[in-house]
């Protein structure tokens, strides 16, 4: 389901490192690690389908900045230095509601990479 609107608030917690999403009753918290590693950016995404990078070391990252783009997107500062590609509302909204299935993909692809993550 697509929601092209932005989220009624957008909270930082910037000490448990989590962005906190709430839409109407609603209320999501995505941890930084998993914005950072599924960021919207050319770097992350790659270029086209099968051309994802695989995104490591990521799980201590923490967001320092927030920066709403128009009407439409957000820009996330990590403090790893990652600031490109725009989270659009969209996105966002994805990103919450598909959180369960999104996360379990990634583990699945570090644990096929032989990465273990450290906690």
């Amino acid at each position: 389901m697509a929601n092209n609107m932005p989220p009624n608030e957008l909270i930082l917690h910037q000490k448990s490192k989590a962005l906190e999403l709430v839409y109407g009753q609603q209320t999501y918290r995505l941890p930084a690690e998993y914005l950072r590693v599924l960021s919207p950016s050319a770097e992350v995404q790659g270029h086209g389908p099968g051309q994802e990078v695989l995104q490591i070391n990521k799980e201590h990252v923490g967001i320092t900045q927030l920066e709403p783009i128009g009407h439409y997107a957000l820009k996330i500062y990590f403090d790893d230095g990652h600031d490109s590609g725009l989270f659009t509302w969209d996105y966002l909204y994805a990103l919450a509601t598909e959180q369960t299935t999104r996360w379990q993909h990634y583990l699945e692809r570090l644990a096929k990479a032989g990465y273990q993550r450290q906690q």
